[in-house]
């Protein structure tokens, strides 16, 4: 039986607090630089946790057209903005063939901002039972329904493939690339714009964490508030934003000279099947997927130089993660650089998996391990070299990143250096 095609990512763009461009988001990252921040979008006051890490955003300035920034919800207008800079730094070629490219993306809330938006305005603030459909937006069943998401990313580069929503909460970003690089792999299609989205900044969001206490309240010092693995972490700081990866079959793309940044060795999910929120202490899920995905790759794991975390800095994901660590990787685990970029850019629910796949990409590329900011004291049970606070500069020939969401949902994906291209980035 023939080896899978085999998927390489040759595009990436990113919508990201603190840098909404690839290069801005990295320089941001790598500086160790923090986006956190009391909300701005709305009056926070009378919710447990008040801060975020926001985007400074201008859809036109980010290629869309007046007509796509009042049709598209926040989370969409995202996604088109990193699908444009992805596509454009992948450099397809004009001849591609449009059936043949598919579109796999991933959200866990959706549309809560426009949402939210029109249901104050139809209900006057929640004071009318009965609304007036006319005070809502013409465009307000987009927001309902997920599928918007993909469909207006599949009309704008005109992808006649294959197109999907993933919502697997916070793994969305990592199982949505992972679909796409599955559709390439079984040849339902030869190009991929796969990623995720989200813009969960909003009351409604906000409140549904308050009351389990997920995100932290501290809220008088915003830009040290996300401390994952910090023995004095309190919980995750709510973000926003978007990563589109353009995923092509590596043959097809070598033999165009197109630019490689790294190919999809490995790709696993699994599910606890445990606890809606919980998570079991031994991390025995994530490890299974880890497992996986290194099977998958053929790696072993002395060969993984770095490990994006899902770091959401609350008490139960960094114990639970360092333990699947241990237990996938055994002693190797102490060895291997871990960072979560969610110290800097927050936690945006099924947007950030995508995110830190693009920052999986970019170490790979240029040699650099962002850093974990913001950590000062250790924990004993979580006793991993986190890359503290300075971005370090190591060869990194295959990265994994794990993600871990509410559900139960537990994801592990490896990018890699293809060996055909590990001679010349020697």
């Amino acid at each position: 039986m023939a080896d899978p095609r085999r998927t390489a990512v040759t595009g990436v763009g990113v919508v990201a607090p603190g840098g909404t461009t690839r290069d801005a988001f990295w320089d941001a990252i790598t500086s160790g630089r923090t986006a956190t921040r009391k909300i701005t979008f709305f009056d926070p006051s009378g919710f447990r946790s008040q801060i975020a890490a926001e985007c400074d955003f201008d859809p036109l300035a980010a290629g869309l057209d007046d007509q796509e920034a009042r049709r598209m919800d926040r989370y969409v207008q995202f996604a088109a903005a990193a699908a444009i800079e992805a596509m454009a730094d992948s450099a397809l070629p004009d001849g591609v063939d449009r059936e043949r490219m598919g579109v796999t993306l991933g959200s866990a809330v959706g549309g809560t901002t426009l949402l939210e938006v029109d249901y104050v305005a139809a209900s006057n603030r929640g004071k009318e039972w009965l609304v007036d459909p006319e005070y809502a937006s013409p465009f307000l069943f987009h927001a309902l329904v997920p599928s918007t998401l993909a469909s207006e990313i599949a009309l704008k580069f005109g992808a006649q493939g294959p197109a999907v929503v993933v919502s697997t909460g916070c793994t969305s970003g990592i199982d949505a690339i992972g679909y796409g690089h599955q559709l390439i792999q079984d040849g339902e299609a030869d190009v991929v714009i796969a990623g995720a989205a989200e813009s969960g900044i909003s009351p409604i969001s906000m409140a549904c964490f308050d009351p389990i206490k997920a995100t932290s309240r501290r809220n008088d010092d915003a830009e040290h508030a996300s401390r994952p693995f910090d023995r004095d972490r309190d919980g995750f700081v709510m973000g926003e934003g978007a990563a589109v990866l353009v995923l092509e079959e590596l043959e097809s793309a070598l033999a165009r000279g197109g630019h490689v940044y790294c190919e999809v060795a490995g790709y696993a999910n699994r599910g606890n099947a445990y606890h809606m929120t919980g998570l079991r202490p031994d991390g025995e899920e994530m490890a299974e997927a880890i497992s996986d995905a290194l099977r998958q790759s053929r790696l072993e794991p002395e060969d993984i130089h770095y490990i994006n975390a899902h770091g959401s800095g609350t008490k139960q994901n960094d114990r639970h993660e360092t333990a699947a660590y241990k237990r996938s990787l055994g002693d190797q685990a102490y060895n291997i650089p871990i960072s979560s970029i969610k110290s800097m850019v927050g936690h945006s629910l099924g947007g950030i998996g995508a995110i830190e796949m693009a920052a999986c990409a970019l170490a790979i590329e240029t040699g650099v391990v962002p850093p974990t900011a913001n950590w000062e004291n250790p924990d004993p049970e979580c006793d991993l070299d986190y890359t503290p606070n300075e971005a370090r500069r190591t060869r990194v020939d295959a990265a994994l990143s794990t993600g871990s969401g509410f559900g139960g949902f537990q994801s592990a994906m490896i990018f890699a250096r293809p060996p055909e291209l590990r001679r010349e980035a020697a």
